[in-house]
């Protein structure tokens, strides 16, 4: 994942949510086994035979030269290992050129996408079930991979994909100003977070000479879903439909962000700062500068501040957490790559064998995730000492090892179910809804409809 991996992630979810039946509009069948003509995806074979070559397609959406390097690197590693398959690889692919091949016929063998919320659509359309060819490797996901990282690979219990590296959410603040205002360490819990940020704010006749936080849903990484994980939010019940209106931390999250706004100057002259903000993946980047003190933001901004030589003196911690929660310090947001074998493969025994070292062999997951600025996505390549031993972040490997750490769950029209909820809080910190309950239930109800439109 680049960088601007999260970026990438975010315009994703806004192109789901404005033609939703570009990935739901075909349900697909299971794929024929590759070895006898006959079966489902269940009865594929789970190696090949040294004697056989065959060459399998893969298609992935890195392109960044420093990604096609590490990417092709393991490629080269896999294939020294299995002299008898060839992987031709292809980079820069979108999520609906995936599903577009796929569809035709004329796809990939292995898949890699950034975005994990369309998982849902994948299931249904388009990647077979893993779990057979787990099960013959002797491969137990939960033990293998992280927790919630398996998660965000499956879809009514089907586990259509594996990770491949993740991406971990935390708190970065600037040590200098923190020890100008006197404050000793990182904020652990909300009230904390609001304290400091007050503290750490100047505001002037006309905006801010500094910020202590910025805390709208429209900056960089702060939708709703990637803070609102800190209260363990469920946004679905067991059957499947929106349970915001009935989780109780939803409101209070909600009303807990208005009462940050408010502290720090309001919406208005919050946004009016914001708009003076260079772009998230730039030396202009507002932390990086010192426009803001805190920040939340992902484990590649570690890299971005050292490529971008910025002169700021940071560290970081786990983002805070509700103080009645205070127990679960260190949990965080997690998402990331995942990979899966397409339906149409008529390679499935080799594709089974390049995902399971893509997504399996330690060695290979540790170079790559140094090389990119990842987390790893086994418990084994978080506990290597090869891993990149930054003390910054260090942080991020902690929070994806966390078992309290959380994820958005998958839906079978991707992340429409986010940006509906998330157009709400839009509406809620601008004030302009007077009645959060009753809102909530009608965005639970649009919710619900417009998932089973896209379920048929």
């Amino acid at each position: 994942m680049p960088w601007s991996r999260s970026g990438v992630r975010a315009t994703a979810i806004t192109a789901l949510a404005a033609a939703p039946l570009v990935l739901t509009g075909c349900t697909g069948q299971p794929a024929q086994s590759s070895s006898s003509g006959s079966g489902s995806a269940a009865t594929t074979q789970t190696s090949v035979a040294p004697q056989q070559h065959v060459t399998i397609s893969f298609w992935h959406g890195w392109s960044q030269p420093h990604e096609l390097a590490a990417i092709n690197q393991t490629i080269a590693a896999f294939e020294k290992a299995h002299p008898n398959i060839t992987v031709k690889a292809t980079g820069n692919i979108t999520d609906d050129k995936i599903l577009q091949g796929i569809r035709s016929g004329h796809g990939p063998d292995v898949v890699s996408s950034f975005t994990t919320d369309n998982v849902g659509a994948f299931c249904k359309a388009a990647l077979v079930d893993l779990g057979p060819m787990l099960t013959a490797s002797h491969i137990d996901k939960d033990t293998t991979f992280v927790k919630t990282m398996v998660q965000y690979t499956q879809y009514k219990g089907v586990q259509c994909a594996l990770p491949l590296l993740g991406d971990a959410y935390g708190l970065y603040y600037n040590k200098k100003m923190f020890a100008a205002a006197g404050i000793s360490r990182p904020p652990r819990t909300f009230s904390e977070l609001q304290a400091d940020a007050v503290k750490l704010t100047k505001q002037t006749s006309s905006g801010y000479s500094q910020l202590g936080f910025m805390p709208v849903y429209h900056m960089y990484e702060t939708p709703p879903s990637h803070w609102m994980s800190q209260y363990g939010v469920t946004w679905q019940d067991a059957s499947g439909k929106s349970n915001l209106s009935k989780d109780p931390h939803v409101a209070q999250f909600l009303a807990y962000q208005q009462g940050l706004v408010s502290a720090l100057g309001g919406f208005a002259k919050l946004e009016k700062y914001r708009s003076t903000f260079g772009d998230e993946f730039s030396a202009q980047n507002p932390f990086e500068v010192g426009k803001v003190a805190m920040a939340l933001d992902g484990e590649w901004r570690v890299a971005s501040i050292a490529s971008d030589k910025a002169a700021v003196d940071y560290a970081t911690a786990p983002f805070p957490v509700p103080d009645d929660m205070a127990s679960t310090y260190g949990r965080g947001y997690l998402t990331g790559t995942i990979v899966g074998i397409s339906r149409t493969s008529k390679q499935q025994a080799a594709a089974w064998e390049f995902t399971r070292f893509l997504t399996t062999d330690t060695t290979s997951l540790v170079g790559f995730a140094n090389a990119i600025n990842n987390v790893p996505s086994t418990q084994a390549a978080l506990q290597s000492p090869a891993l990149t031993k930054d003390p910054a972040f260090q942080t991020f490997l902690s929070v994806a090892r966390n078992p309290e750490s959380s994820t958005t769950p998958a839906s079978p029209n991707g992340g429409q179910y986010q940006v509906l909820f998330q157009d709400f809080a839009y509406d809620v910190e601008a004030g302009k809804v007077k009645d959060v309950a009753a809102g909530l239930r009608q965005v639970d109800s649009q919710i619900d409809r417009a998932a089973a439109q896209a379920a048929g």
